[in-house]
């Protein structure tokens, strides 16, 4: 059955509200000029970097090579990660993107962390990397993600790339956000300075101070 005026008015309302609140949700805002490369020599930096002076703009500064190989992986977890975020590639600033290549070693983790101000999207180019994040109710979606296929992750959420193939693999992970941050757990627990006071960790956990310490010495130097 066909609209009414007045319904057709109430639903392009409806859109005309939707795409004006839109700029709001995003990771990142909009920008207002064609390019806003970043000074991070700035003494100042407000919920982001200051533009260079377009004058003193030049090509590399759209440049990275930051992603042509990765750095080692022999550490505990087997992992690396290579981050091309505006800190480190000064032209991705206020354009609401960025870009990671992290490197697995056969068995390999990227142990469960966070991107708080971005979604990712990976794309997986050598090997086999089972992807999985938990929502809030603290349900687990998972995939085995293959060379050339993708697995999104929603912003915020919980979420660890583990290598179960047989060799060496590879991804990139894409960041609607200049600069999506990292909250990692275990690090944020066992890792901070001034330390998590021991009776929170204890009653946390279920654990004595004994096993606690155990499980933070584990993580020393990180």
């Amino acid at each position: 059955m066909a609209l009414s005026r007045s319904g057709m008015l109430q639903v392009l309302l409806v859109v005309a509200v939707a795409l004006a609140v839109a700029p709001g949700v995003l990771s990142d805002p909009p920008p207002l000029q064609d390019f806003c490369v970043a000074d991070l020599k700035a003494a100042t930096a407000i919920d982001g970097f200051p533009c260079k002076p377009a004058s003193t703009v030049v090509d590399d500064d759209f440049f990275s090579a930051a992603m042509v190989s990765g750095p080692s992986t022999d550490n505990p977890f087997g992992v690396n990660s290579t981050r091309a975020t505006v800190s480190a590639f000064p032209g991705l600033n206020t354009l609401g993107l960025s870009i990671t290549r992290t490197d697995l070693a056969p068995g390999g983790i990227n142990p469960p962390h966070s991107h708080p101000r971005g979604s990712e999207l990976v794309l997986v180019l050598k090997g086999e990397v089972m992807v999985g994040f938990t929502t809030a109710t603290n349900q687990l979606f998972s995939k085995v993600v293959k060379e050339n296929e993708l697995y999104v992750v929603p912003r915020g959420l919980q979420h660890y790339q583990l290598n179960v193939g047989k060799g060496d693999a590879v991804f990139m992970a894409m960041f609607d956000a200049q600069s999506p941050g990292l909250v990692v757990p275990t690090l944020g627990l066992f890792a901070t300075k001034p330390a998590m006071p021991m009776e929170v960790l204890t009653k946390t956990f279920l654990m004595g101070e004994d096993e606690v310490s155990a499980m933070k010495s584990k993580f020393v130097g990180f």
